[in-house]
C-alpha cells in the first residue's frame, strides 16, 4: 500500500522537543541531521512517542551519533522490536561533521539536539545545534529578561 502524500505546505509534526536545551545552554549554529532508524523505531515515533530531554550527540570516528535518546518499543513489534535506548546513527555532509568535530574539540562546544520531528516528506529529521552550557548567573539573566518581556507585554495588552 503507498504511503499518503503529505500536505504541500510547510508543516512539521514534532514529535519530541528538548525545551531544557535553550535554557541550559546558548545556542549558536542549528543544523538539521536526518536519522537512521529501524522499522519499529519509525512507527513508534509516529505514533507521537520518544524523548531526547537527557540526549546528546557526539563524533565517533567521522560519524555523528545521537545517545540517550528514548525510542520506546512498539506496542505490536513483536521479536522485531529495537532497544530503547540505543545510539542511533545521524545522517550529515561529511564537511558538516567536519565542522561540528572541529568546534566540539577545539572550542569546547556541545552537540545538543532540540527537537525531533518529521518533515514534509514524511522524514524523521533531528533538530542539532552547536551550543555553549550558560553559568548559573546567564540563566538567572535569562529568567529575569524572560520575566520583563512578559510582564512588558501584559502591560501593553491591559492599556490596548
Amino acid at each position: 500500500m503507498a504511503r499518503p502524500k503529505p500536505i504541500a505546505f510547510d508543516k512539521k509534526k514534532i514529535v519530541a522537543e528538548n525545551r531544557r536545551a535553550r535554557f541550559e545552554y546558548s545556542i549558536d549554529t542549528v543544523y538539521e541531521a536526518g536519522i537512521a532508524l529501524t522499522g519499529t523505531e519509525v512507527k513508534s515515533l509516529r505514533s507521537g512517542t520518544g524523548s531526547i530531554a537527557e540526549s546528546y550527540a557526539e563524533v565517533r570516528d567521522s560519524q555523528v551519533w545521537l545517545v540517550n535518546s528514548n525510542v520506546p518499543e512498539f506496542s505490536h513489534g513483536n521479536r522485531f522490536n529495537h532497544e530503547p535506548k540505543r545510539p542511533r546513527k545521524l545522517l550529515l555532509h561529511e564537511r558538516e561533521i567536519n565542522k561540528l568535530h572541529g568546534a566540539v574539540a577545539r572550542e569546547g562546544m556541545t552537540l545538543v539536539p532540540l527537537s525531533v520531528y518529521f518533515n514534509t516528506q514524511g522524514r524523521a529529521k533531528v533538530e542539532l545545534a552547536l551550543a555553549k552550557g550558560r553559568k548559573d548567573y546567564d540563566k538567572r539573566e535569562a529568567i529575569k529578561e524572560r520575566e520583563w518581556k512578559r510582564e512588558s507585554a501584559r502591560v501593553m495588552r491591559d492599556r490596548g
